[in-house]
């Protein structure tokens, strides 16, 4: 009697084999808040977010001079005095004009082109550290904002198009059936400027202060585009290395510029252009279209927080 009062009470059963918390929420179906998807599951997200994406822009463009007086006649007189300040800096004062053939629309051409540009990157680069409470509140694909941001910028160009397209016919440049070549020339140069936005949109999140060094970055790019002088014809006068006669010639601001150029003023011929440019737009638009959205994409699960 004594011995089975003494026995010690029986250990409790232990489990086997513990599971891991991965293990757990394997089982139970949880996973990772904010966590990045695959390149084809992030793609269809934002496919299926096309709409978003183009109401966002459409309403960026709306607002943007809500409060100004003149409203949406900003998006067309903003490049076009910008134009007259470089005509008169330029094209008067520095007479780079007597190089050029249809000074005016050649002028006009380049500034309207490579503002799409320039807008396109400075948009880019404050669509995520601009937007944190949008990117902290709702959980949708990141690549949304500079995309949408490059839109609202391709509807302003097609905005200001109606006024260039003004001024070519008033300087006597006749409509021909290469300005059919705008439509690719666009798709192309968006296609860059959206890729080189999202680039911009992943540095800008992290470091803000990019934001304020990118307009001297490029004011010095469009000096060397070609947007106020003809860089066939600087590069004919001047015995300038050959490296640097490939690089303004290559230039990605500079390829689209002289395209539009090509397809809308008819004194612009094709000897003027680069050897190869539809291959280098083209090449420029898949490096910077591909590369900057997986670029973009590889940081996903890091925007909107620390």
């Amino acid at each position: 009697m004594s011995q089975v009062l003494d026995a010690p009470p029986p250990a409790p059963p232990t489990p086997a084999d513990p599971l891991s918390p991965a293990e757990l929420a394997a089982r139970h179906g949880l996973t990772v808040s904010g966590a990045r998807p695959s390149l084809p599951a992030y793609v269809r997200q934002l496919w299926r977010r096309r709409h978003f994406i183009t109401a966002f822009a459409t309403a960026k463009l709306t607002a943007q001079y809500s409060q100004a007086k003149l409203g949406q006649l900003w998006q067309v007189m903003t490049p076009l005095l910008n134009a007259a300040v470089y005509y008169f800096i330029f094209g008067v004062l520095m007479n780079t004009k007597r190089d050029v053939e249809d000074y005016v629309p050649f002028l006009v051409t380049g500034v309207f082109v490579f503002t799409f540009t320039q807008a396109s990157v400075m948009a880019g680069t404050r669509a995520i550290s601009g937007s944190l409470g949008l990117v902290r509140a709702l959980h949708f694909p990141r690549a949304s904002l500079p995309i949408s941001y490059c839109l609202q910028q391709l509807q302003q160009l097609l905005f200001s198009m109606g006024a260039l397209v003004v001024i070519l016919l008033c300087f006597g440049v006749p409509p021909t059936a290469s300005w059919l070549l705008v439509v690719p020339v666009l798709v192309l140069q968006f296609t860059f400027n959206t890729g080189l936005a999202l680039v911009m949109a992943r540095l800008g999140s992290k470091t803000p202060d990019i934001a304020q060094l990118m307009p001297f970055v490029l004011r010095t790019w469009m000096y060397a585009s070609g947007v106020m002088w003809s860089i066939d014809a600087v590069l004919k006068d001047r015995g300038l290395p050959h490296a640097v006669q490939v690089l303004l010639e290559c230039n990605p601001a500079a390829v689209y510029i002289d395209l539009m150029r090509f397809a809308l003023i008819d004194t612009f011929r094709a000897g003027q252009l680069p050897h190869h440019v539809w291959a280098w737009a083209l090449g420029w638009a898949l490096l910077a279209g591909v590369g900057g959205f997986i670029y973009f994409w590889k940081a996903e699960e890091t925007y909107g927080r620390g």
